[in-house]
């Protein structure tokens, strides 16, 4: 990560990490999702203990998440996980610290300084309060302790649970720091409410050119993690493996069930197709015929019957309800070849 490799998506597991089937599948399931990193809490010595089991029927980095011990880092170091990501606000003395940073140095194994606005360290709580300013503060506490200790293969997350601050903590940062950066907005909430934070906050610091590892952090199932991290990077333009599917809002010039036909469309082409492909289904003759023209395969309708344009030349005119069909026809000829 960092150095100009590919934005990672990550997710963490929910299972009880100590269960280490349990904890195998759900990672089996998010790499079938596409998830590229996973991390798992690690909260006592039989999570260290499985930690070996886990990483061994597994294809993707695990990262152990570490709180208020850091032996148990260590103990994730020898048993083999990819990274360990502690909390300065709450892993110890500066002496453990050390210790951790010698040994991460001797296996080779980065560390993530992972700074949260909901446990920032007393002091910085006292001069600030919780802000962009105190957040970096801390990391770069951290950092210099372990650069002090001759380790620098450090990677950097700042997240607040409001997207305006974790946006000015990560931009601060990025100005200062030269360390690769995990963003995300925590403790975002559930469903819409959840994406919309880190769409604003992972979106826009994404359009910035800011992040390295990308988490979407939802109360519920993980699975919905990566997909909508997906979504965020495809919106941004940092991922062309699916299909995009883009429809008009609708107004009064529109003639046809516009939703029930997006519905229909996007149900018979998966966005996950492996292939980039942009599909455009418009409402009306307006912006219709432009827009399906920008894509790779469009449709634009009027009242009873539609245009269907392939890389901006117009191919066909046909009538409803059978434009549809044919159209999808076309389409799903089209993600195949391309």
């Amino acid at each position: 990560m960092g150095g100009g490799a590919p934005i990672s998506i990550q997710s963490m597991t929910n299972t009880d990490t100590r269960n280490a089937e349990a904890t195998v599948k759900q990672i089996l399931e998010l790499e079938n999702a596409g998830c590229e990193i996973v991390r798992s809490s690690v909260y006592d010595e039989r999570c260290v203990e499985v930690l070996p089991q886990i990483i061994s029927k597994i294809h993707i980095p695990l990262v152990a998440d570490i709180h208020f011990d850091y032996r148990l880092a260590i103990g994730a170091i020898k048993a083999g996980v990819a990274k360990v990501r502690i909390n300065p606000g709450n892993i110890g003395s500066e002496a453990g610290v050390r210790k951790l940073a010698e040994c991460a140095s001797a296996y080779g194994v980065p560390i993530r300084i992972g700074v949260n606005g909901g446990s920032l360290e007393k002091e910085l709580l006292q001069k600030y309060g919780v802000c962009a300013e105190a957040m970096v503060e801390s990391a770069q506490r951290h950092a210099e302790l372990l650069e002090n200790c001759g380790f620098s293969d450090i990677v950097v997350s700042l997240k607040a649970s409001d997207p305006v601050t974790t946006v000015r903590a990560y931009r601060l940062a990025s100005q200062i720091m030269p360390y690769p950066l995990h963003i995300g907005v925590t403790e975002a909430g559930m469903g819409e409410t959840a994406l919309l934070k880190s769409a604003i906050g992972i979106g826009s610091l994404l359009i910035d050119g800011i992040g390295d590892t990308v988490r979407v952090s939802m109360t519920g199932g993980v699975l919905q993690e990566v997909e909508a991290a997906k979504k965020i990077l495809r919106a941004v333009g940092l991922r062309n493996d699916g299909a995009d599917v883009v429809s008009c809002p609708t107004c009064g010039r529109t003639r046809v069930n516009l939703e029930e036909i997006v519905k229909k469309v996007r149900a018979a082409l998966p966005e996950d197709t492996g292939n980039a492909i942009k599909i455009a289904v418009m409402g009306c003759a307006v912006n219709g015929p432009g827009e399906a023209r920008e894509a790779d395969i469009g449709i634009a309708f009027g009242s009873v019957n539609a245009v269907v344009f392939k890389k901006g030349e117009i191919i066909y005119s046909d009538k409803l309800p059978q434009v549809v069909d044919r159209f999808i026809a076309d389409a799903s000829e089209m993600m195949k070849r391309k």
